[in-house]
């Protein structure tokens, strides 16, 4: 990527002609990283799948593209499958290792924030894996997430227990008011 620190990628609702990129991006997550517990990396149809059911139900999904290409994403989809959390959404924001700590982070969830606030969502949950990813819990800080807490040795991976923590951020009116259902 050539566009210095400061640079201003592109935030745009994802396509599918989006997904290979987002498939090795998130490839590299899991085969490399903490911040996701799967161990397996889910190739391209999968990945299309997941997709596809995020927009079905109505979540948001975008891209960062710097350069003309895709070096993040971000999505909000359902905190829990039952009725009662249906105004709670779960964030997940991976960037390529390359524009890691530029800002593009910060810009993808600042739209998702917006958007899941435009849609009526009231709350947002962030489970970030490993205790130890500071760019993550710092991201979700500057983004007005408190911590909730951690759940400490939930997760095995690369030989070692793995935390998860909990952020919450409300949304709009958070619970001050009713939704309109």
């Amino acid at each position: 990527m050539s566009n210095p620190a400061g640079s201003n990628p592109e935030i745009r609702p994802t396509a599918e002609a989006d997904l290979p990129s987002i498939t090795a991006i998130y490839e590299h997550a899991v085969r490399f990283g903490t911040a996701t517990f799967e161990l397996i990396p889910p190739d391209l149809a999968e990945m299309t799948l997941r997709y596809s059911v995020l927009i079905d139900g109505g979540f948001p999904y975008f891209v960062a593209v710097l350069d003309g290409r895709v070096a993040g994403y971000a999505y909000a989809g359902p905190y829990r499958p039952r009725p009662a959390y249906r105004f709670t959404v779960e964030n997940s924001v991976y960037l390529e290792p390359a524009v890691h700590r530029r800002g593009i982070g910060l810009r993808l969830m600042a739209r998702l924030i917006a958007e899941c606030d435009a849609r009526g969502f009231r709350q947002m949950i962030a489970v970030i894996g490993d205790s130890a990813n500071a760019g993550s819990i710092g991201l979700h800080r500057r983004c007005g997430f408190q911590m909730i807490g951690t759940h400490p040795n939930v997760g095995l991976k690369f030989g070692r227990w793995l935390d998860t923590v909990m952020m919450q951020r409300a949304l709009g009116e958070g619970a001050a008011t009713m939704p309109a259902d």
